[in-house]
């Protein structure tokens, strides 16, 4: 037998205790008399957003007696969390602005420890610290699934809809045995414990989780499979070490920023028939919401139901924090930190705010194509300026102000946001160009919720006044002997190094080359969605073999990838280590990441890029303005990055985070082996 065929061999697990003393948090929703006292605005503040329940704090066991003692000082000693979560199918409701009525759904969800019935489709948030231990014990309770092995015998059919496996997006883990294991497979009635061992040296930032299994992937992240992860940190920088943000992100009170966790989530539901079957109108089109008159129910039972544009025809809005149309309660002038985290499916979000009029008509039955109209009418004014200070958990060198963070799928992004005075604002998905978009259209304008700032302290400057208590939180908090220089930092322009987790990868350290190109080979049936390995004339594109190593790479080496599309524009994820970006080439060879670049090359301006250079990141967008029919060579941007492989051995996986791309072939193993002491990697004996 193969080591990967070992490796995604079926858990037969079957018979593990049932679960007990399960947490389930029941969260007091009250409602805010803060825009409207209109029956219509009062269903909007109903749904007031929360962040999703957090996971209670476990003690670790006693130590273990040691051969020898412990070094002293010693590293961070770890707490343990511990969640059970049952994978169900849960009947629920979600709320459906077309109509100003809740859709009954059901849907493959999260139930267990610290889940709420209210918003069953956002898993908890995890909470842990660097040298802490998560152990995840996964009960699938799903039915048997007539599409598992997968009915044409082609891996990259979607397929095992009922089966599944968990994947910590962003952690810097073992990918092996039952740590971030994404090649391990769980069916239904098997029952799993995955173990997260978090090293002392860690970052501290914002992870998320989700399902991971090849060919189930985007159905169940769709169904609202996914939750926060959130790593919190309290090392102070000194001469020697950076520190975390966390230490100087202080209110005037020396107490944390107001915060919130923000799971952003693309539920496609559509109507199933009586079989449960996705209903179908008779030119075969997909009904999404049930007739009239009729007691339908909503899922997510089919791969039709992704694909281009399908996101905006299907009508759903983007939910936050299980959430459709939340209302956020803020106070204005205050410093709040937004942990954004996009959990959806393939849809680009470019997020943004902007004053809501006093007499904006009524919000909760808004027909998603009715939007762009509204947003247009009653959203005024110039955007409100924030600061993004981490891209997927790692902190960047300088805060970045901006109008909008564009949200790929994968991607997170924490800002420092400030309501400059009291009055509703809107959150909005904004408008993106078509080569912004994955959905290579130009997306209109989306309402994500409504922001209500009550009384507080009027802004005139944001800049200036997030620098005067970011260097106020410094004076009081950091030592002594690195004080004056983070000070000096944040008075620069709030530059941010002494607390960046990972050093600069110098030129002098590269000693390897790696190239990657996406393409979707569209004169196959079905289509084939391949990756390569390298950028010939024309690459050698190859669709995922889950028998086959496409790279070998050496624990210890440093290289330098250029990654390009051949076909439409997909986001880039890599397991494990996360990368630095060097420069991002336009097709006429421009560098479009400095932090003064205009990216144009499609026509019109797409923010995503600039600033970017230097930044480090585990999803990056590959953009292309190649679409179906275009030239060969035509628009392809050249994406160049480098990354250390660090501690961590084993088989894990890059692939394209549209994860309906990646359940259809999109994807690559890769191995990180020990150095056999001859410029190579040591080949493993198996028995």
């Amino acid at each position: 037998m193969s080591k990967t065929k070992r490796i995604r061999r079926h858990l037969d697990l079957v018979g593990k205790a049932p679960i007990s003393g399960m947490a389930v948090a029941l969260a007091a929703m009250t409602p805010l008399a803060l825009w409207s006292a209109s029956p219509a605005r009062a269903a909007v503040e109903e749904r007031v957003v929360e962040d999703p329940p957090r996971l209670e704090l476990r003690k670790g066991p006693p130590p273990r007696m040691t051969l020898m003692p412990r070094p002293t000082p010693g590293p961070r000693v770890g707490m343990e969390r511990e969640l059970d979560l049952n994978i169900v199918y849960t009947d629920s409701q979600l709320y459906n602005p077309a109509t100003g009525k809740y859709d009954k759904v059901r849907l493959r969800s999260y139930v267990g420890t610290d889940t709420n019935p209210n918003r069953p489709f956002v898993a908890p948030t995890i909470e842990v610290t660097p040298g802490d231990t998560v152990r995840i014990t996964l009960n699938n309770k799903l039915p048997a699934d007539p599409s598992c092995p997968s009915p044409d015998g082609d891996v990259n059919t979607p397929h095992c809809l009922n089966s599944t496996n968990l994947h910590g997006h962003g952690l810097w883990i073992s990918p092996t045995g039952n740590s971030d294991n994404v090649l391990l497979t769980i069916n239904p009635g098997v029952s799993f414990q995955y173990e997260y061992n978090l090293p002392p040296d860690h970052p501290a930032g914002t992870y998320w989780y989700h399902s991971h299994l090849h060919g189930s992937t985007a159905l169940q992240v769709s169904s609202g499979m996914a939750g926060a992860l959130i790593v919190r940190g309290d090392r102070l920088p000194s001469d020697t070490a950076n520190g975390d943000i966390d230490t100087l992100l202080k209110n005037p009170n020396g107490q944390p920023l107001r915060e919130r966790v923000l799971v952003l989530q693309q539920i496609q539901y559509a109507c199933l028939d009586e079989n449960g079957n996705v209903l179908k109108d008779g030119n075969g089109q997909i009904v999404w919401n049930c007739p009239d008159g009729k007691a339908g129910i909503h899922g997510v039972e089919s791969y039709d139901q992704f694909g281009p544009g399908s996101w905006p025809l299907s009508g759903r809005y983007t939910s936050i924090n299980g959430a459709v149309l939340p209302t956020f309660k803020a106070r204005a002038g205050e410093i709040e930190r937004w942990r954004m985290i996009h959990a959806g499916v393939r849809d680009t979000i470019s997020l943004q705010f902007r004053r809501l009029k006093a007499d904006a008509p009524r919000v909760p039955k808004l027909r998603a194509a009715e939007v762009d109209r509204f947003i247009g009418d009653n959203c005024v004014g110039d955007p409100v300026p924030f600061h993004v200070i981490a891209e997927d958990g790692l902190t960047r060198a300088a805060a970045w102000q901006t109008p909008v963070t564009v949200l790929q799928p994968g991607y997170r992004s924490d800002a420092l946001v400030v309501f400059p005075e009291a009055g509703p604002y809107c959150v909005i998905d904004t408008s993106a160009p078509a080569e912004a978009s994955v959905s290579q259209s130009a997306e209109s304008r989306q309402l994500l919720g409504v922001v209500v700032a009550g009384p507080g302290r009027k802004v005139q400057d944001v800049h200036a006044h997030l620098t005067k208590q970011l260097v106020a939180a410094a004076q009081r908090a950091m030592p002594v002997a690195i004080r004056s220089k983070v000070v000096s930092d944040l008075k620069d322009g709030l530059k941010l190094t002494r607390f960046t987790p990972h050093p600069d990868i110098a030129d002098s350290e590269v000693n390897g080359k790696q190239e990657l190109a996406f393409y979707i080979d569209l004169s196959k049936t079905p289509f084939l969605f391949e990756v390569s390995n390298d950028l010939g004339s024309p690459p050698d594109f190859k669709p995922y073999d889950p028998n086959r190593i496409d790279r070998n790479l050496t624990l210890g080496s440093v290289d330098e990838w250029t990654l390009q599309s051949h076909l439409v524009s997909h986001p880039f994820h890599i397991h494990v280590n996360p990368f630095q970006i060097v420069k991002i080439l336009d097709p006429n060879g421009k560098d479009v990441s400095w932090p003064g670049a205009v990216d144009d090359a499609g026509g019109t301006v797409d923010p995503q890029y600039r600033g970017l250079k230097g930044v480090w990141k585990d999803t990056l967008w590959v953009k292309s303005l190649i679409a179906p029919g275009a030239p060969p060579q035509s628009g392809i941007y050249t994406l160049v990055v480098r990354t250390r492989y660090q501690r961590y051995i084993g088989e894990f996986v890059l692939h394209c985070h549209i994860l309906d791309h990646e359940d259809r072939g999109m994807m690559q193993n890769v191995a990180i082996g020990i150095p056999d002491g001859k410029g190579g990697t040591a080949v493993v004996a198996h028995h």
